[in-house]
């Protein structure tokens, strides 16, 4: 049994390996952050990164309501509505009527916007790629053990094989109804 305060022992042991796990995972945060704004260098004097996750919502539910574009943001409508305002500014976005409702407005992706969300992911997959090419095939089936686990307990659906880049392009999952973004 351990001693309680010794630092040694079975929970210890177990503690500093949640901590280690920890500590990696942060640093690979980092390094993906660092991809994704490498990705978005091209695109930031058009496009912040909370306008970017916009873009990704509307490439891979298409034409969307605002209301049900600020659920799945999980920001207020107001906020959405500013931010898709901008997005029809540089013309990546716009409006039109809902076909079936005349009275709803839905908001879709111009072409410029779906180039756009493709260039970035695009952008993303060659630089991980290319991190990813230097482990050796070890590594990498470890990685991918690893990583499978780790977006299992975190409830994030595993990427397609061979990528649509119009769906879920960065990964974000559906986050349950009445969770924090």
């Amino acid at each position: 049994m351990a001693e309680s305060g010794s630092g040694s022992g079975p929970r210890a042991e177990g503690r500093d390996d949640v901590d280690a796990v920890t500590r990696a995972v942060l640093t690979a945060s980092r390094l993906l952050v660092a991809v994704s704004a490498r990705s978005l260098a091209e695109v930031e004097d058009r496009v912040t990164l909370a306008q970017f996750r916009m873009l990704v919502v509307l490439s891979t539910r298409g034409a969307t309501k605002l209301v049900m574009l600020a659920e799945q943001l999980h920001v207020a409508p107001s906020t959405a509505m500013r931010m898709v305002d901008r997005l029809i500014a540089a013309g990546l976005a716009d409006r039109r009527a809902n076909p079936a409702n005349r009275r709803e407005t839905l908001l879709q992706l111009t072409d410029e916007g779906r180039r756009t969300v493709e260039n970035v992911t695009t952008r993303r997959r060659e630089d991980i790629a290319g991190i990813v090419e230097r482990l050796d095939p070890e590594q990498r089936a470890s990685l991918i053990g690893a990583l499978d686990a780790f977006n299992e307990a975190g409830g994030e659906p595993s990427a397609p094989d061979n990528p649509d880049p119009t769906l879920h392009p960065l990964g974000w999952a559906d986050l349950p109804t009445g969770s924090a973004g």
